[in-house]
């Protein structure tokens, strides 16, 4: 070869530089495996959220359902549930509650979560077992995990009253002041409780009047029914969370286990 003849370049060696560089930078290679060890070990690491503080505590009560059966609060005992209020000829809030809770009812069913409804009526000399279980079915209520709750009136309105800490209050209509012609002002809010019968929180079902209607967050979803009527989406997302928050905790509980 000429002196001056050019020197021929070496065949390229694919993926050559990288071994180059760890050769040469030996850390690299530790601060690589070291990324890759926290992104896979985060989902395991990270701070469960906690589930909310007890309110208050439920009373003892003594009611019945829609087939007539006693229904009390040992009846929940061990099961996480939402409260709501209503009765089967309201006008104005009641169908707003209820398509609350039938959303909730099939999300719950949709992700397996274990989280039972009841629907207390707050007009319970009109919403017999039979009204009350003829109103569910034509909501479409899963009646094995929805309870629909009626009884004497007295003991009805300890619980919602002296229990819930909530009012009722009966408003004749027109002027009127016969006992058939009344609507029943009542809470507008599903109450998460656990499974010894601690309130866990109170969530609103309806959005203020003159809320902006603004795009939901990334995660949080709405039918268009619930969006129709004006339902407080972001605060029963909080609810379906919160549930399953307190479901979480019961669980662990029962297994002996912790949280991180």
């Amino acid at each position: 070869m000429r002196p001056d003849s050019p020197i021929p370049e070496a065949p390229e060696d694919r993926g050559g530089w990288l071994r180059r560089a760890f050769v040469r930078r030996p850390w690299h290679l530790s601060a690589l495996f070291l990324l890759l060890m926290i992104t896979v070990s985060r989902p395991f690491t990270r701070r469960i959220p906690e589930a909310p503080e007890v309110l208050l505590q439920l009373p003892e009560f003594a009611l019945v359902d829609q087939d007539g059966q006693p229904f009390t609060l040992a009846s929940m005992h061990g099961k996480v549930w939402v409260a709501g209020f209503i009765f089967t000829s309201c006008p104005s809030v009641c169908p707003k509650i209820s398509r609350a809770m039938l959303e909730l009812q099939q999300r719950y069913a949709r992700n397996g979560v274990e989280v039972e409804l009841v629907s207390f009526s707050v007009d319970p000399e009109n919403d017999t077992p039979a009204v009350l279980r003829r109103y569910a079915e034509n909501l479409g209520a899963d009646l094995t995990r929805w309870h629909f709750i009626t009884g004497d009136r007295s003991a009805m309105e300890a619980l919602v009253v002296g229990g819930f800490k909530t009012s009722i209050d009966r408003k004749p209509l027109g002027g009127g002041t016969t006992v058939d012609m009344y609507d029943i002002a009542h809470a507008e809010k599903l109450a998460l409780i656990d499974a010894t019968g601690g309130v866990r929180g109170l969530y609103a079902v309806r959005k203020p009047k003159g809320a902006p209607d603004e795009p939901l967050p990334m995660g949080v979803h709405a039918t268009p029914e619930a969006l129709a009527l004006g339902l407080d989406v972001l605060a029963q997302d909080e609810l379906y969370h919160r549930s399953t928050h307190v479901l979480r905790d019961l669980h662990t509980r029962e297994h002996g286990g912790c949280n991180r």
